[in-house]
Formats: structure tokens, C-alpha cells, sequence
């Protein structure tokens, strides 16, 4: 068995959804140092990211033009959820709850990011293009469900073997 110690409590981190929820949590994780979409009107640059629209001077002096707390906080709170997910690997049927509950997280996310780059393009007569970080909330979702399944597959194996006794 593949055991790390980490202080008195043991980490199985071979199990493939935790595998899955690692790979889910590394994707989300990078949304804080991403820019998520550019906007570009006639005379400035804009950058949307997790901290909100942020313009670019000439002097590469970086000034916040519209703050985006909420975005902000759902994704604190998706990358939170995700990381305590992986370390409830003893407790399946609240893992998978949890599981459930990041990928309605995730798909606000997703949400959130196309929406809160549209508006600002709107209010700012800009033009949007959005980078290639938008979908990684939603192939996140997709690691997030294969993990819901293996979680599955492991408590059906145990409630089995729980019946052979």
C-alpha cells in the first residue's frame, strides 16, 4: 500500500479520484495567475482576471479598473472545496456530496467568468476574446464527475464486501 505520512494522519493519494481531484484542483488553482480574457478598445488594453478588469498602462503599471470580489471568492471557494474533498477519502458519501457541490461550483464559475467578461465589454465598448483558461472550469467539471464515479465504484465494493461478512 502506498501510504504518506503526514504527520499522524496517513494520505492515500493513490487512488485514482484523488488523482482526479488533484488534477481538478491544479487546473482551478491556476485560474489565480491566468488572465482569463483580453479587452481591447480604441485607445487602452484591458485584461480580465481573477481580481477583476485590469488595465494595462504603457508603463506596465497594472491599475484595477473594475474589481470582481465575487468572482474572486468563488474561486477561493471552489479551489477549498476541491482541496478538502481529496482528504475525505474515509468518508465516500460526503466526498461525493462535496464532489456534487464543486461541480455546481465550477459551472457558476465558468458562468461567472463568460459573464462578467461580457458585461464589462459591454460597459467598456471593448472588444472581448477570451483566452484559453475559460474552459478549464469545465474540463475541471469533467475530472470532478470521473471522480464521482470512481467514489461510487469504491463505496459499491465496500457496501459488497460489507455484505459477504
Amino acid at each position: 500500500m502506498n501510504l504518506t505520512n503526514f504527520g499522524k494522519k496517513k494520505i492515500m493519494i493513490q487512488r485514482i479520484q484523488s488523482l482526479f481531484l488533484l488534477c481538478a484542483l491544479i487546473l482551478t488553482g491556476s485560474l489565480f495567475f491566468l488572465d482569463l480574457a483580453q479587452l481591447a478598445t480604441a485607445d487602452s488594453l484591458y485584461t480580465l482576471t481573477n481580481k477583476g478588469i485590469v488595465l494595462t498602462g504603457a508603463e506596465d503599471i497594472v491599475q484595477v479598473a473594475m474589481p470582481a470580489l465575487a468572482l474572486n471568492m468563488l474561486l477561493i471557494v471552489t479551489v477549498l472545496v476541491t482541496a478538502v474533498s481529496i482528504f475525505l477519502y474515509k468518508k465516500r458519501l460526503l466526498q461525493i456530496r462535496l464532489c456534487g457541490l464543486n461541480m455546481g461550483l465550477l459551472l457558476g464559475l465558468s458562468v461567472m467568468i463568460f459573464f462578467f467578461g461580457k458585461m464589462a465589454a459591454s460597459e467598456l465598448n471593448a472588444e472581448l476574446s477570451f483566452n484559453w483558461p475559460l474552459v478549464a472550469p469545465l474540463v475541471s467539471m469533467v475530472l470532478v464527475f470521473l471522480a464521482i464515479r470512481a467514489i461510487g465504484k469504491d463505496e459499491a465494493l465496500v457496501r459488497s464486501l460489507d455484505r459477504i461478512r
